[in-house]
């Protein structure tokens, strides 16, 4: 057991999509906490084998507990540091900033990842820094060695091919989210008013950690969006309360309300890439009625973020085959629990707040069997 101290440490790295959420969380709510790269020799004999997982972030406890994920951490944070809650307790707020835990968060990750890896101006600084997570004090010829490994893996997932015509279209979907985000700061320091929730956080991954520091997002932002990128720098602070919004009052947004600026970015990145979440959930729902799990049953005891067996499934009037991700599923099911537990009259407000279109149908989508997360495994209910 690792001797215990007063702070949490949180093992990630700035190139990092999910841990930008966390320290970010971390920053805002006040927690102690001090920061090591996955090249920590801790984190190789102490965190991954209490995970059991490679990935980060990852959280040691005071108490020397390690917890893996960003949504898990946040989790179990929460009703230790009540002040500053990332989560509304009203139906509307909670219900939007659980969606955006989906769309904000897995919805962006594509745009994310081929923003970083079809700019060939990104590649360098790229591969440099993934360096510097493994070999800090490393010159610049080990860096590049010790960064390519990482980077070279990563491409070797698959990317369309790079062409002016794909790397404009990636380039005019993100002018166009930016645009929606400022037309939000206008008004707004936070998507729901004046403190972060986690809506806000679950945007920082793709807002910060890529979009936000790779060289051609950057750019981009900086060009076309000065108030995200403000916004960006303060997310990364521990003050609240802005300069710009020096005044505005240190909370959500009053009678549930969910400005309409941040209702057009929600509904934007629905459009734009909700469609394989919701593609995933009912790929999942028809999965276990074929297979009928028992309840309690392990998902896949090898694998932390496991896909379903493929299912041909038909949506928007056609037949296409679709492994549904479990930890995709994990986070829409938190949506729709916590929608399907509110009252008619209560759920009727939702619907209406959020339209037509595939962030209400997230909601409404099958719900036969849900997973729980325990020990950074996936376990029917």
């Amino acid at each position: 057991m690792p001797e215990t101290t007063s702070v949490y440490t949180l093992y990630g790295s700035y190139a990092s999509y999910y841990t930008a959420k966390v320290r970010s969380y971390l920053r805002k709510k006040g927690i102690g906490f001090v920061e090591r790269l996955p090249s920590d020799p801790a984190f190789r004999e102490i965190v991954r084998p209490a995970s059991g997982s490679h990935r980060i972030p990852q959280l040691m406890t005071p108490d020397g507990e390690v917890l893996q994920d960003s949504v898990t951490i946040i989790d179990f944070l929460e009703p230790r540091f009540p002040t500053l809650p990332a989560f509304p307790d009203t139906p509307r707020q909670r219900t939007f900033v659980h969606l955006f835990e989906l769309l904000g968060s897995e919805g962006l990750l594509r745009l994310a990842w081929l923003h970083r890896w079809m700019f060939e101006e990104n590649d360098h600084f790229v591969r440099m820094d993934f360096g510097r997570s493994f070999r800090p004090q490393g010159d610049d010829e080990a860096l590049l060695k010790y960064g390519s490994l990482i980077a070279d893996r990563m491409r070797s997932y698959g990317l369309p091919e790079s062409t002016v015509e794909a790397r404009a279209a990636l380039e005019e979907a993100y002018v166009a989210l930016l645009a929606h985000f400022e037309a939000h700061l206008t008004e707004h320091p936070y998507l729901l008013g004046g403190h972060p929730s986690a809506a806000d956080y679950a945007v920082m991954g793709a807002m910060h950690a890529h979009l936000g520091r790779d060289p051609a997002g950057l750019r981009t932002m900086q060009t076309h969006a000065p108030r995200t990128f403000r916004w960006v720098e303060h997310m990364l602070l521990p003050e609240v309360v802005a300069p710009e919004f020096a005044h505005h009052t240190v909370t959500f947004v009053e009678d549930d309300q969910v400005p309409d600026t941040a209702l057009a970015i929600l509904r934007f990145i629905a459009a734009r890439y909700g469609d394989a979440l919701l593609l995933n959930v009912l790929a999942f729902d028809q999965a276990v009625h074929r297979m009928q799990p028992k309840a309690g049953q392990c998902i896949d005891a090898e694998r932390d973020q496991p896909l379903m067996p493929a299912e041909r499934v038909v949506y928007t009037g056609r037949e296409q085959d679709h492994a549904a991700s479990v930890y995709g599923v994990w986070l829409a099911q938190r949506a729709q629990k916590y929608y399907r537990q509110q009252s008619s009259q209560d759920q009727t407000a939702i619907e209406e707040m959020l339209g037509e279109g595939v962030a209400r149908e997230l909601l409404r989508a099958p719900l036969t069997r849900t997973v729980q997360r325990r020990e950074n495994r996936f376990f029917f209910d």
